[in-house]
């Protein structure tokens, strides 16, 4: 089981040409160019991007209020706290607990998208949720929030810094959240440090993309 807190490139274009001489000399027939691989006749688009794992319905690693698509080689693991008191309260944050980290490591990137939950079902708006969680941790400063959604839910993002004796200056941090009628979910990405974080925004957005209430 992961831990919260835990630290976790060429192509080359080869051209080819004919010189033709002599005032006698036909061109060669043109050729169809060739499609890239996965290009279809018809519109002669690219590939389809590879699919993740929905994670979050039942049989799943975590089974939660939400489900969602991680990126291709990220692995879900559920969290459990009962069993250390310690790990507990690390693994509480404002009015909600960690309950699912999925790990990039296996797809070459240090960091974790976590998944929280907790609280009472309409007892609070995404937005003041996300306030509660961001304004738990005293390391996060410049925090903007944004009304969004996420897959067709209505949902708050935050946007913050966050700084501390293993960061090397503040580093970016990203959550967004929804209400569902299990109470609400919180989705965290947060990353070793600001290049981390970064590369790993596509899967990020991939799960904001693809949330939906789990059945």
């Amino acid at each position: 089981m992961g831990r919260y807190g835990m630290l976790r490139g060429a192509a080359v274009a080869v051209v080819a040409g004919a010189v033709l001489t002599g005032c006698s000399a036909q061109a060669p027939e043109a050729k169809p160019s060739a499609k890239a691989p996965g290009a279809t006749a018809a519109t002669d688009a690219g590939p389809e991007p590879v699919k993740g794992t929905v994670i979050g319905g039942k049989g799943t690693p975590c089974v939660l209020p939400v489900s969602f698509e991680t990126a291709p080689g990220w692995t879900a693991e559920k969290v459990t706290v009962a069993d250390d008191p310690d790990f507990a309260e690390l693994a509480k944050q404002g009015p909600v607990t960690l309950v699912c980290e999925v790990d990039a490591k296996p797809a070459g990137n240090i960091g974790f998208i976590r998944v929280w939950t907790g609280g009472d079902a309409g007892a609070a708006t995404p937005r003041a949720v996300l306030e509660a969680f961001v304004g738990a941790d005293k390391n996060a400063a410049k925090a903007a929030y944004a009304e969004t959604t996420a897959g067709a839910l209505p949902a708050t993002e935050v946007t913050y810094t966050v700084s501390g004796e293993f960061t090397d200056g503040p580093k970016p941090e990203r959550a967004f959240a929804v209400a569902t009628p299990a109470g609400p979910v919180v989705v965290h990405l947060g990353g070793l440090d600001a290049g981390e974080h970064r590369a790993m925004l596509p899967a990020y957005e991939r799960a904001k993309r693809t949330v939906a209430l789990s059945r």
